[in-house]
């Protein structure tokens, strides 16, 4: 329960820092802000920019991630903006044809199928844009090159060697049978990515070392995994309104999931094992967070 409330505080404070570097709705190009505010501001847990933010705490400490929070802070807006933009791409009429995600009307809907890929255009160009901004809080050269490092582990796990790459794969196998290896691939890409992308820019800007980068890399793809079967579990057994989107979509959509796979009591096992692999890597780190630890094993075994 002190989990719960300490969790519910923070996700608040971080829906505050990534509200704060939004667009204002003005100018002729007045639709597209708001288009991609209401996108953004449509609800979600800020889940993304709160683990940047508890990996910077993780290796930098408390102290350290408050003296660089001018450098954190556009890094977490940014890793929000980019997974907005995959969720309103993913519900357009040529994708999943969603109408409703978090609770609400989906972008497209709301404003039309045309706007609604400016959309997330919009926003993938404005996470970089913002992102780019730690550099005007940078004090050495240590600063810089964690935030380089930072841009490019955003840049390659959200495109076509991470999340993009899962979405095509997911993309070209709707509609046919595939192995557990092949789905295995499309999470660890089409979710594990950003998730990586989330930890492992946080752990950079906080100096973690090469190999410990690796070690959060290999703790994410697990996470990502055990998620996105939990994913499929909600789907078959969760309904509309808990998880704010429709439910067995993956059946219409005639996806192959863990559930179609092995059955509930299977797809259950294999996100207990992706799980325990996940907190196994955390664990390895030898670092203390309990807040960071609870949080990966909440977003693991949500139940919405």
């Amino acid at each position: 329960m002190e989990f719960e409330k300490e969790l519910a505080a923070k996700i608040a404070r971080t829906d505050e820092i990534v509200q704060k570097f939004l667009p204002a709705e003005s100018g002729a190009q007045k639709k597209i802000m708001e288009a991609v505010n209401y996108s953004v501001t449509a609800g979600g847990k800020r889940l993304r920019p709160l683990l940047l933010s508890e990996m910077s705490i993780l290796f930098g400490g408390t102290e350290y991630a408050e003296q660089k929070q001018d450098i954190i802070r556009p890094f977490m807006a940014a890793i929000e903006m980019i997974h907005t933009y995959s969720l309103v791409h993913d519900d357009l009429p040529a994708m999943d044809n969603d109408r409703y995600r978090r609770g609400k009307l989906t972008t497209h809907t709301v404003y039309g199928e045309a706007m609604g890929i400016l959309a997330g255009d919009a926003l993938l160009n404005l996470a970089f844009e913002t992102a780019f901004l730690a550099f005007e809080a940078a004090q050495g050269m240590q600063d810089y090159e964690n935030i380089a490092l930072a841009l490019r582990i955003l840049g390659r796990e959200a495109g076509i060697y991470g999340m993009i790459g899962g979405q095509t794969i997911d993309i070209e196998d709707t509609g046919r049978e595939i192995s557990e290896e092949r789905l295995q691939k499309i999470y660890e890409l089409k979710t594990g990515a950003l998730l990586k992308a989330s930890m492992q820019a946080g752990a950079a800007l906080a100096c973690a070392r090469a190999d410990e980068l690796e070690t959060v890399g290999s703790c994410a793809l697990a996470a990502g995994l055990a998620f996105q079967i939990q994913d499929d579990i909600l789907d078959v057994t969760g309904t509309q309104e808990e998880l704010g989107k429709p439910v067995h979509s993956d059946e219409r959509n005639q996806k192959t999931t863990y559930v179609t796979l092995y059955g509930l009591e299977g797809a259950m096992e294999k996100a207990k094992e992706a799980a325990k692999a996940a907190i196994g890597f955390y664990d390895s780190l030898g670092r203390e967070n309990g807040f960071l630890r609870e949080l990966l094993l909440w977003l693991i075994i949500r139940k919405k």
